[in-house]
């Protein structure tokens, strides 16, 4: 029988024994670390060719039927008068005829075919002068106006001042039918109608319209103001000047803040190269016209300044469904920040062989590399055995060949044909027969994880696009400016040794409404 000294000796070896054999395997790790394959060779790879991307702006600028009537009502004049030819020198042989008349509130009217605007007339007709001499023989020259009694009448007026006054009442209307021509300018088509109510005199008996004298007079008048409103309109620059602001406005860099925690600050670079404008589109609220910038747009990893000469033509468009904006941009991200990304999202990852759970493996870190049409992913990783009594274990480093495929629909970056290099098969067989083992565990594991989630990129890309944009939308006096990015999707991707180039395309709305006009 063993007695119990001997017992604490062959307990106290056996934990030396152990303390020997984990402290071997310790220091084999330690000095005598499972070899590092070799990196395979990598495919020369091109630069990138530079890369821009076109982008469209179209905005539909509502002005309401209200803003152009009131712009009217400030700046059209109240009364007109005038003056016209004695239309009956034989009977009056001095005589002076003056008219006044005073608008009433516009009203206007939007149809598809043209705009109009019409007020009512109202006023008076003053007729001053001497009756002549002769008055009484005038019947025949007077025609049906005059019966039989009046020539006696008009005998006992001759030589006496007469001082006649007479209501008279119209209407005028004006119709445009606006076009916006390439060189900026609006040319109005104008046009006016002027329409008298019956209006008379009464002389000794006689009556003589008026009504019919005023209207031609009201007709030149009238006519006369639409000419100077129509060269007014033609010759004004305005729709030029506000482009040419929001022109130099566009071009230039913006700053999107960073992508995420630890991104570099990127810049959206807007090169405006074009612009177009569809035809005035008229309707029973407002006049609208359309217009529209073409423009060159690219994210840069810093600040630029873009030249972007004004166009002196406007390209005259069909009329589009509604305000769009449609933004594409290519986004060059370095392999630096892509590596940082991968392994962030790959390290401290634990994988297991078929379930059994002999194998533990452990990403220790992780790294990117392009090589022609595939990427090779560096894995250092740590695998133990869980199963033995001491769980033994050791490090390799794991090369890893994919072919990058962008998902659209869930907006990530994975590996497609996900194999692992040959060197790589030696080096991690030196783990032992476990190893060897869970290798194709491992090589479905890394496609299932080996991915990079561009969702949070593309969210915050968004936002920061639509921060950018919403410098437009500041409202100014009688300008009401909503533009909007709704979505933003990433579309294609491209590389070379240094850069990861991820396409954009952000798509969203656009709308201005004028509800006052510059005085």
């Amino acid at each position: 029988m063993i007695d119990r000294l001997g017992v604490v000796r062959i307990a106290a070896g056996a934990v030396v024994l152990v303390g020997s054999f984990a402290g071997a395997l310790w220091a084999l790790d330690a000095f005598f670390p499972v070899a590092a394959s070799k990196p395979p060779k990598l495919v020369e790879m091109p630069p990138l060719e530079p890369a821009t991307r076109t982008s469209t702006i179209t905005a539909p600028i509502a002005v309401a039927l209200t803003a152009i009537r009131d712009a009217m009502e400030a700046r059209a004049p109240r009364n007109l008068t005038g003056k016209g030819d004695n239309p009956l020198t034989q009977l009056l042989g001095k005589a002076d005829i003056g008219w006044t008349l005073t608008r009433g509130p516009f009203v206007v009217v939007g149809r598809s075919e043209a705009l109009t605007v019409t007020t009512a007339l109202n006023g008076t007709l003053r007729l001053t002068g001497q009756v002549a001499s002769r008055a009484g023989n005038v019947s025949g020259a007077l025609g049906n106006l005059v019966n039989s009694d009046v020539g006696h009448g008009l005998q006992n007026i001759a030589g006496r001042t007469l001082d006649q006054r007479a209501d008279l009442r119209g209407t005028v209307a004006v119709s445009a039918r606006p076009i916006i021509d390439t060189d900026w300018r609006i040319e109005p088509n104008l046009s006016a109608q002027v329409a008298m109510g019956a209006s008379a005199l009464s002389i000794a008996g006689v009556k003589v319209e008026v009504g019919d004298q005023v209207k031609p007079l009201l007709d030149r008048t009238v006519n006369e103001q639409v000419a100077t409103l129509t060269a007014r309109i033609r010759n004004d620059p305005a729709i030029e000047l506000a482009a040419r602001r929001e022109w130099a406005r566009m071009c230039r860099s913006i700053s999107l803040k960073g992508v995420g925690e630890n991104a570099p600050d990127l810049w959206l670079e807007v090169r405006p190269t074009g612009a177009f404008a569809a035809q005035p589109r008229i309707d029973a609220s407002a006049v609208t016209l359309t217009l529209g910038v073409q423009a060159q747009t690219r994210i840069t990893p810093s600040q630029t300044k873009p030249d972007c000469p004004f166009p002196a033509q406007l390209q005259i468009v069909s009329q589009p469904d509604a305000g769009r904006v449609a933004i594409g941009v290519p986004i060059d991200v370095p392999f630096t920040e892509v590596n940082r990304i991968v392994e962030a999202q790959l390290k401290g990852r634990s994988f297991a062989d078929d379930g059994a759970g002999s194998l533990a493996i452990t990403v220790l870190g992780a790294s990117i590399a392009p090589s022609g049409d595939r990427l090779l992913i560096s894995l250092r990783v740590q695998a133990r055995e869980r199963k033995t009594f001491l769980g033994v274990g050791a490090e390799a480093t794991v090369y890893v060949w994919g072919r990058p495929v962008l998902d659209r629909e869930r907006q990530i970056l994975r590996l497609a044909d996900v194999t692992l290099d040959v060197q790589s098969q030696a080096a991690f067989g030196l783990l032992g027969a476990a190893a060897k083992a869970a290798m194709p565990y491992l090589q479905s594991a890394i496609a299932d994880n080996a991915v990079i989630d561009l969702k949070p990129f593309a969210a915050s890309a968004q936002q920061s696009i639509g921060a950018a944009l919403a410098e437009f939308r500041q409202a100014e006096p009688g300008l009401q400016v909503d533009a909007n990015i709704t979505s933003l999707q990433l579309v294609d991707i491209e590389y070379d040794a240094k850069i990861l180039r991820i396409v954009a395309e952000a798509q969203g709305t656009v709308q201005a409404a004028v509800t006052a006009l510059p005085k």
